[in-house]
């Protein structure tokens, strides 16, 4: 089998539909392969995402059926199960099934032209004279070369194909162990609340989260810099103060594993002929671990430079590395400033969080908190939230805490 796209893109996740979406509807020759047999078959993220952030890709409102909850506020609980919460005038933020958020998407791409390929696995890139020319990919036990013009990698976080190009992979020291859970049986919760859980004991170098859906049930997970995730999970449900009255007697219905990576973008995410979106990219938020809003942007912008390349005949790396500088200017102050915050938080013992979550509520910041709605662009919202004196004093104690805490 030959065929002879102008694009291929390897994966057919949010970010690599999305930059089929925005060259097919280009008018572009665009091919997706898909290794899986079923767009979103696995699932493994929790499928949490801004409205704010959906709203300026152009995908919000979505389907109905793909929003199994949408949500007006956040509750964050400390090690020693002391609560704040901050409630929205409006809706805040959503979660989808990413598994009809992922066809959602795909069947905008296709209906855009975009063609896919499933059950099709990527074994290799073409490489000719340190060119990217297309790909290797085995289907139904036959292996053919698909040559092309310019390649779009949205592997996902394995890398196997990034390594190829002799690009630097995601930072194995600052990917941290996911579990992610579907249960029933909560008890008091909120329906229109996520809630977050604290604690080294429970979540070393990360979080817990707790996501209801309208059905009743809910979405529990967690990562961990060490450790066992699924030996946390249980530990998380019987033993912290403020989860344990939530889930000790919940049902795990399903559950799965997978990496997150949170030391930022890789240092350059281009080569000739080559571009990489998403995870591969490590285009993940290092605060909380969200990659599928930052990913669609940086999907937007690879097909943009990728148009642009295609038109003017050039795919060398030179030419494909405004994506990066582009993507940089536009994320570049966020994506520092929440690799800062990661590393303070890492540093930051279960005692002073404790105590930040109490200052907060003692100075209620809640009352100042609710009307920045900025979650993505966690920065550019620090900087406009810091002339409020309240928010002004919650920095001042988090990083008075964060400095006693390396004194």
């Amino acid at each position: 089998m030959e065929t002879f796209p102008d694009a291929v893109v390897i994966g057919g996740g949010p970010c690599g539909s999305f930059s089929a979406l925005n060259l097919a509807k280009n008018g572009v020759n665009v091919t997706v392969f898909e290794e899986h047999r079923e767009i979103g078959v696995p699932s493994h993220c929790a499928g949490h995402l801004s409205i704010i952030g959906l709203k300026r890709l152009g995908l919000y409102p979505l389907p109905k059926e793909v929003i199994e909850n949408i949500f007006y506020g956040a509750k964050f609980h400390s090690p020693n199960g002391a609560e704040f919460s901050v409630r929205f005038d409006s809706p805040i933020t959503c979660v989808v099934n990413r598994t009809l958020f992922d066809k959602h998407i795909a069947r905008l791409a296709e209906d855009s032209g975009a063609h896919y390929q499933l059950n099709s696995h990527v074994k290799s890139l073409i490489i000719d004279k340190a060119h990217v020319k297309g790909v290797n990919v085995q289907q139904n036990g036959k292996t053919f070369e698909v040559s092309a013009k310019i390649v779009v990698d949205a592997e996902g976080i394995s890398s196997r194909l990034l390594k190829q190009t002799g690009l630097h992979t995601p930072r194995s020291d600052m990917i941290v162990h996911g579990f992610q859970a579907e249960v029933e049986n909560i008890k008091n919760i909120e329906p229109d609340f996520v809630e977050v859980f604290l604690g080294s004991v429970y979540a070393p170098g990360f979080y817990a989260w707790l996501i209801p859906k309208r059905d009743g049930k809910a979405k529990v997970g967690l990562a961990a810099r060490k450790g066992n995730p699924k030996e946390f999970m249980r530990n998380l449900m019987h033993k912290h103060p403020a989860a344990s009255l939530k889930l000790r007697k919940a049902k795990i219905l399903r559950e799965s594993l997978h990496p997150i990576t949170l030391g930022g973008p890789i240092p350059k995410a281009y080569s000739n002929g080559f571009l990489a979106v998403g995870d591969v990219a490590s285009q993940v938020k290092s605060t909380t671990g969200g990659g599928v809003i930052f990913g669609l942007n940086c999907a937007k912008i690879a097909a943009e430079v990728a148009l642009k390349a295609l038109n003017k005949d050039d795919f060398s790396s030179k030419f494909l590395s405004a994506y990066q500088k582009r993507y940089m200017e536009i994320l570049g102050f966020d994506i520092k400033a929440m690799l800062i915050i990661r590393r303070m938080l890492d540093k930051i013992s279960d005692k002073k969080l404790d105590d930040i979550i109490g200052f907060y509520r003692k100075i209620s910041l809640d009352k100042a908190v609710k009307n920045f709605k900025e979650i993505d662009l966690q920065g550019q919202a620090i900087l406009k939230a810091g002339k409020n004196p309240r928010i002004l004093a919650a920095l001042a104690y988090f990083f008075a805490s964060y400095l006693s805490a390396n004194s």
